[in-house]
Order: C-alpha cells, then sequence, then structure tokens
C-alpha cells in the first residue's frame, strides 16, 4: 500500500515562503510523476507542480516563478519551495503520486497539508 506523507504547511505573511515536503513509502512514479495540487474554497482545484523520474517539471502559470520543484530520488522525497507568497496561494495543498503531470488523475494521494498565507 502506498502511503504519502505531507509536511511543511503553515501560516505565512503575504511575502514569505514555504517548503513543503512529500516522502511516497514505495518509489511508484518512474514512468510518471509525483505532483501537488491544491483546494481552495470557492476555487476550482488546481495542480501546482509536478515532476518525472528525469527531474523535468512543469508548474501552474498562477504560481510560475514563486516556486520550484525538487527531488531527492534516494529518500522518496519531493520537495516544493514557494516563495513569494500570495493571500490566493491559501489553501490545502495535497501531495500524489503516479499520475500525469498536472492531470488530476494520480493514483495516490496524502493527506494534504494546509498554507494560509495572510
Amino acid at each position: 500500500h502506498v502511503q504519502l506523507v505531507e509536511s511543511g504547511g503553515g501560516s505565512v505573511q503575504a511575502g514569505g515562503s514555504l517548503r513543503l515536503s512529500c516522502t511516497v513509502s514505495e518509489y511508484t512514479y518512474s514512468n510518471f510523476c509525483m505532483g501537488w495540487f491544491r483546494q481552495a474554497p470557492g476555487k476550482e482545484d488546481e495542480g501546482v507542480a509536478s515532476i518525472d523520474g528525469d527531474g523535468s517539471t512543469r508548474y501552474a502559470d498562477s504560481m510560475k516563478g514563486r516556486i520550484t520543484l525538487s527531488q531527492d530520488n534516494a529518500q522518496n522525497t519531493v520537495y516544493l519551495q514557494m516563495n513569494s507568497l500570495k493571500p490566493e496561494d491559501t489553501g490545502m495543498y495535497y501531495c500524489a503520486s503516479d499520475g500525469w503531470w498536472l492531470l488530476p488523475e494520480y493514483n495516490y494521494w496524502g493527506q494534504g497539508t494546509q498554507v494560509t498565507v495572510s
């Protein structure tokens, strides 16, 4: 059973930074991707960032230039560095594994970590 554990969420002021981490129990995305998605009240769910096994990345236009997704294959962990955060970045951020770029049809999901920007 594949498990994903996220950490790093919290509350920051606008302009601040957070780094989210996601560790997956099994390396499942050698041929697919890991991704971060977010849910916010009153907004559509959004794919934020994704990375494939070769380290190629894709980012949502809404956050491009402010986020960087990286991976540590030895630790089965991906890191989402978020800078210059805005109040509209507030939401629950979910890590997902075994999917395709920013499309939401991933097979495995974490429990989510809350990001609040005020």
